[in-house]
């Protein structure tokens, strides 16, 4: 569907127009109708599929007229770069509407600090959240949500994951009982059913595409031992020189800054990005990757979810992600908006199991690349069914002695 054809205020549609949008994404095409009818939404959709604009766009078309100062939005976000992002879309679609928006996240200064307090005192018509810091500002008892006409939950299940549970029912209970829910995620776990059936009242089902990569991505794995994975990098860099953008995840904060050092003796443009960094670091070294000036990033899955880079021409896994939802997440990078892309993911013999559950979650064998033979014999594929065999032997039956059963099959077997 056109966006001409989705019921948008005027405002709205030339801002799409300036950004060059002109067919609306599916997502996009079955929420902002119902948002803009008033219905309570729990969405499902994988990352790159335009779920923000889906969201922000029918609230925007509600703001649009909107005279007085009180917060009409709550979005709340599990992250601070996530945040930042939203609260960067709302400003560039909101170009031609009278609406103010304020990122609310910690990590920053004191000046930060006090004007967002000003923000949330004063009423600004959406705050973008994250749970932690709204909580501070919350218990220091000066923030005015009376007024909040629609809460939206963005990548709850990341939330979840991240225990914030307890801090969504807190900030629930400053908000007014009669309001509009919407509640995004990239997953349908029991936890996120769970929190629908208490939040959403009478709610439209939105699922698509849950937990498969875009059909634009290129995936490969590579079994590689650790001593192998620097060098294979480097030899797959070598033959990808014209690519703009390349995101490299590991597991592990710590592994981030020996493969930046690693990469730039090799004489690659590189940077790393963790929560071990501050704020304006990390601000600064996303802006020079979205810019080209940085072309190579390394990051841990801080980066996986939200952030909207686009033309991210491939992304390389040092390893696999302990979840399987976020291998979807770190490949959701590169292909976005129906593009193209590689993903290329380096299989030790410890992350061989984890590689598993991932191609069980997706559905798919992921096709395996020959190492350069200059780099010496690959680990072999070696996966445990997780079958247990059944012992047919009959065991000799004895009887019980004080409050121990001797004689029966341990839990191992």
């Amino acid at each position: 569907m056109k966006f001409t054809e989705l019921k948008l205020s005027d405002e709205l549609q030339e801002a799409i127009a300036c950004m060059g949008f002109e067919n609306a994404t599916p997502i996009q095409d079955q929420a902002i109708p119902m948002i803009i009818e008033g219905r309570d939404m729990i969405a499902c959709a994988q990352t790159g599929t335009g779920k923000t604009a889906a969201f922000i766009l029918p609230i925007l078309n509600k703001l649009v007229g909107k005279t007085d100062m009180s917060t009409d939005t709550l979005v709340v976000v599990p992250t601070r770069e996530l945040a930042i992002q939203i609260e960067q879309q709302i400003q560039g679609l909101s170009y031609f509407i009278s609406v103010g928006s304020k990122a609310v996240y910690g990590g920053g200064s004191g000046k930060d600090f006090e004007e967002e307090k000003q923000a949330l005192m004063n009423g600004t018509d959406i705050i973008v959240a994250t749970p932690g810091k709204l909580l501070s500002h919350l218990k220091l008892g000066y923030v005015k949500f009376d007024k909040v006409k629609h809460l939206i939950l963005d990548e709850a299940d990341r939330m979840l994951d991240m225990g914030f549970y307890d801090d969504l029912k807190k900030i629930m209970d400053h908000l007014p009982a009669e309001r509009q829910n919407l509640l995004f995620s990239a997953t349908m776990a029991k936890s996120i059913r769970d929190l629908a059936r208490n939040l959403l009242k009478n709610p439209v089902e939105i699922n698509l595409a849950l937990s498969k990569p875009a059909e634009g991505v290129d995936q490969k794995v590579y079994l590689a031992h650790d001593n192998q994975k620097n060098p294979l990098i480097h030899e797959l860099l070598k033959e990808r020189k014209d690519y703009e953008r390349i995101i490299l995840f590991t597991s592990t904060k710590s592994k981030v800054n020996d493969i930046v050092r690693y990469l730039v003796k090799k004489g690659y443009k590189a940077s790393g990005i963790s929560s071990d960094l501050e704020q304006e670091e990390r601000e600064e070294t996303l802006r020079g990757f979205r810019s080209g000036r940085i072309p190579l990033m390394v990051a841990t899955d801080v980066m996986s979810r939200g952030i909207d880079i686009k033309e991210i021409n491939m992304v390389i896994n040092y390893d696999a992600p302990g979840d399987a939802e976020d291998y979807v997440h770190r490949v959701g990078r590169t292909a976005r908006a129906n593009t193209t892309g590689e993903a290329v993911t380096l299989i030790n013999e410890r992350d061989m199991q984890r590689f598993q559950r991932i191609e069980d979650l997706i559905g798919s064998t992921v096709p395996r690349m020959v190492m350069p033979e200059h780099l010496g014999e690959a680990p072999e594929w070696k996966v445990s069914t997780g079958k247990k065999k059944f012992n047919s032997k009959k065991r000799p039956f004895r009887k019980k002695t004080g409050n121990k059963s001797k004689g029966q099959p341990s839990k191992s077997e």
